[in-house]
């Protein structure tokens, strides 16, 4: 970027986000969902696609109500089109979440390590980010997160569940404490929460007793629509409303809708797949611990292991190197020791298990 261009202060000599996008044979880098869609589900997406396109030349819906109708049902819980709002991926919601209660004068705080989306979110609304920690085993208790909280006072709480890029869900006492110690806004992104281990609640249970609890989601892991770009929240009506002052006219094109509305529709044949992936991350675990190494519990669709048996020690960028050579591109997440894989088909489990060996 030029120096002489009259950027602000705040955003130069920043890079932007973004995972390399290489032609390599097995990409597990970017937690997609490795299945390519099914015959039928195309063709169902296809036709929904095509009875849109005479009418382009008319905006689309600038509320979404069907496709916010139909992701109510999706989450259940008695949720309406009222408490759900939609955007071109969780990123925007949470951006446009920023724009309503962050911005010049306000903070937002989240435990690290976790998605480094959310500091250039903050960044890009001008919202001022605290780095909060996690424990030395990436864990959070409900202690730690409210001493963080009485420390700075944040006007937004970032919470991961399951974080990326640990891949744990969170207890839901921390949530609770949380939203019991904050002042502000309490987002809760889960991104991931269709891989989650048997039992483990999701954040959507806790919104009747709270109207400053938002819980974000996405069709681009589960559902394999990562270029649908398609992401969603459920929270009080209020933010609903809030949100809306803050996003484009027209943001989410009469083509996104009418696809992920027939994805929806399609939804048992789309998340027919997440148990495959929890296999294969199951199974990624495992063979990683019987050979000795350190690797966090997961609950979603990625792994994220030490780079040397034994304790996380070693240079994780040479490790990477290394993988990339024999084909198989993993994900660096800026963590001194460890690197993040992707669970995807057996065959590409396979390969990662051998390259690493």
């Amino acid at each position: 970027m030029s120096d002489s261009l009259p950027i602000r202060d705040d955003l130069r000599g920043r890079t932007p986000y973004g995972a390399p996008q290489l032609d390599v044979a097995v990409r597990l880098n970017t937690n997609e969902n490795s299945y390519p869609l099914p015959d039928d589900v195309v063709e169902a997406i296809g036709k929904a696609v095509q009875a849109e396109l005479r009418d382009l030349n008319r905006y689309p819906d600038r509320d979404a109500m069907a496709l916010r109708t139909a992701l109510a049902d999706y989450l259940g819980h008695g949720l309406t089109a009222a408490q759900v709002w939609a955007a071109n991926g969780s990123n925007e919601v949470q951006q446009q979440l920023l724009q309503a209660f962050g911005g010049p004068g306000r903070t937002a705080l989240g435990f690290g390590p976790s998605y480094s989306m959310h500091p250039l979110l903050a960044a890009g609304t001008g919202t001022r980010w605290i780095g909060a920690l996690r424990d030395p085993d990436f864990g959070l208790t409900p202690a730690a997160a409210v001493a963080q909280l009485e420390e700075h006072d944040p006007d937004v709480v970032f919470l991961c569940s399951p974080n990326n890029p640990t891949g744990t869900a969170l207890d839901p006492s921390v949530t609770g404490a949380v939203l019991a110690a904050a002042r502000g806004m309490v987002i809760v992104d889960e991104a991931y929460a269709e891989f989650a281990r048997p039992g483990t609640p999701s954040a959507v249970e806790l919104l009747p007793a709270s109207s400053r609890l938002v819980v974000t989601r996405t069709m681009s892991k589960a559902f394999g629509f990562a270029g649908g770009r398609l992401g969603y929240l459920a929270a009080d009506p209020a933010v609903v409303d809030a949100v809306q002052l803050v996003r484009l006219p027209y943001h989410l094109s009469a083509l996104t809708q009418a696809a992920a509305r027939a994805a929806l529709a399609q939804r048992d044949a789309l998340l027919a797949t997440v148990a495959a992936i929890k296999e294969q991350r199951d199974r990624i675990v495992g063979t990683l611990r019987e050979r000795g190494y350190r690797v966090a519990d997961s609950d979603a669709n990625f792994v994220l292991f030490a780079v040397s048996p034994g304790e996380a020690s070693g240079d994780q960028r040479v490790v990477w190197q290394r993988l990339l050579d024999r084909g198989v591109l993993v994900r660096d997440v800026g963590l001194a020791g460890w690197l993040r894989v992707t669970a995807g088909t057996p065959a590409e489990t396979d390969a990662f298990l051998e390259a690493l060996r």
